[in-house]
């Protein structure tokens, strides 16, 4: 769900919110994403393997591609590939999505504004550097994240128009206006405990019901996941447990989390059997014709074994 950059402080907070959303979305049947037998379906992107793509993308009576926020979630979901594929690769199947999907003004028109998209993030990239760097000696934080928030803004300036920007980035700049308000009043000595909750209170109250969704989200997943791991231990069945999330959320979102329960089952099972095995070649005597390079050699057969490239950068933690 998963995904996005965001300024220091709001990061965490804005991504959780995000991916949470993602679970616990019912799914809609005519806004997926159907593929072609041929289109294999990031086959060859392990990391999104069993997962739905994102976005529903379409245009309007005249032919036009249709400006939303959908758009930009269809690009994330592919472009979250980097690393286990090429940028020209990722690149090219979204343009494959974009021609079945759309009729070929929109196509075009889809192409045009996901390489912009592309640019965009590359200079997002440089821009997080060098804003990063400046917080950190910054002793006014939230003066700091406001001036790397308006450096973002006016750097999508470059890229989209007014039109494009509220379509596709609406919503998060709404999200982060709230969350830099939020810490505004944190920050401000002047207000007695009492007023500050009072205008807590009041953001509460005026906070659109979207907005306040994607905000209540990861607490949602979090309860959820307490009450799973408490019917866990009084030895209730994982059926029991998909029937609980189903009731609280959707079918489908109880679907997804299931399917996270079997990717952490399954990587946990994957790392214990390697670090067993991992064990057991570095403990063992080193005889006269062996040498590090061979062991060296053996533990990474051993790594290729279990894990695929992307995955072994997260070893380290283990070892």
């Amino acid at each position: 769900m998963k995904t996005r950059t965001k300024f220091l402080l709001l990061a965490v907070m804005i991504v959780t919110a995000f991916f949470s959303l993602q679970l616990l979305k019912p799914d809609n049947k005519n806004h997926e994403i159907h593929l072609t037998a041929n289109d294999h379906q990031f086959a060859f992107v392990h990391s999104l393997e069993g997962t739905s793509t994102d976005g529903d993308i379409q245009q309007n009576k005249e032919g036009d591609l249709q400006l939303d926020a959908e758009l930009k979630r269809l690009f994330d979901y592919y472009l979250s590939a980097i690393g286990e594929k090429s940028l020209p690769e990722i690149q090219s199947q979204i343009d494959k999505i974009l021609d079945q999907k759309l009729q070929i003004k929109a196509a075009v028109q889809a192409k045009e504004l996901l390489k912009r998209y592309i640019a965009f993030k590359q200079a997002l990239v440089e821009l997080e550097k060098n804003a990063s760097s400046n917080m950190s000696s910054n002793a006014d934080l939230l003066s700091a994240v406001n001036n790397k928030w308006q450096s973002m803004r006016q750097l999508r300036s470059q890229f989209f128009s007014e039109q494009e920007i509220q379509a596709m980035f609406g919503f998060d700049d709404a999200y982060d206006q709230d969350a830099l308000s939020r810490l505004a009043i944190s920050q401000d000595k002047t207000l007695t405990d009492a007023e500050r909750r009072n205008k807590l209170q009041t953001l509460d109250k005026n906070m659109p019901a979207d907005l306040k969704a994607a905000k209540d989200a990861p607490y949602q997943v979090i309860r959820l996941e307490d009450q799973a791991k408490k019917m866990r231990n009084e030895g209730a069945s994982e059926d029991g447990i998909y029937r609980m999330r189903a009731a609280a959320t959707s079918p489908e979102a109880a679907n997804r989390l299931a399917q996270v329960d079997r990717d952490i089952n399954d990587w946990n099972g994957r790392i214990s059997q390697y670090l067993e095995q991992r064990k057991q070649l570095t403990s063992s005597p080193t005889n006269a014709s062996d040498n590090d390079n061979d062991k060296q050699r053996a533990l990474q057969q051993l790594r290729n074994k279990y894990f695929t490239s992307q995955e072994q950068r997260r070893l380290a933690a283990y070892e």
